[in-house]
């Protein structure tokens, strides 16, 4: 028997799967929670024209599927700035730190790689 975690729809099954081709597949009692992207931010970052201070960048790499803050916005921390497709999952991009959105540094449909910076905020 192999055992498989399986993210479905953000959900998370565990599943056991039998190695004599009959599958024996059955969710975890309950279905647990997908954890959202990791969102690397540096605080402080010298601002270059016009950009702000704090960078979001892309914990993975994915395809920008929706933009949910426009510049000049104000956030909190926890807010949504966008939305990334990463693995056919959309994963949203959130707001490290209350601010406002000083620049978008993608549009609709780009592919960007881990690191990529997205965005960024001002205090």
């Amino acid at each position: 028997m192999k055992s498989y975690t399986i993210t479905v729809n953000g959900n998370v099954y565990d599943v056991t799967v039998e190695e004599n081709g009959a599958a024996a597949s059955a969710p975890a009692a309950a279905p647990r929670k997908a954890a959202p992207a990791p969102v690397a931010a540096a605080p402080k970052a010298a601002a270059s024209s016009g950009a702000g201070s704090i960078k979001i960048e892309a914990g993975a790499a994915g395809k920008v599927f929706k933009i949910e803050s426009a510049v000049g916005t104000a956030v909190k921390k926890g807010d949504t700035i966008l939305i990334l497709e990463i693995m056919k999952m959309e994963t949203p991009v959130v707001a490290p730190s209350d601010g406002t959105v000083a620049s978008i540094e993608v549009a609709v449909g780009d592919s960007v790689e881990a690191g990529a910076l997205l965005a960024t905020l001002s205090e």
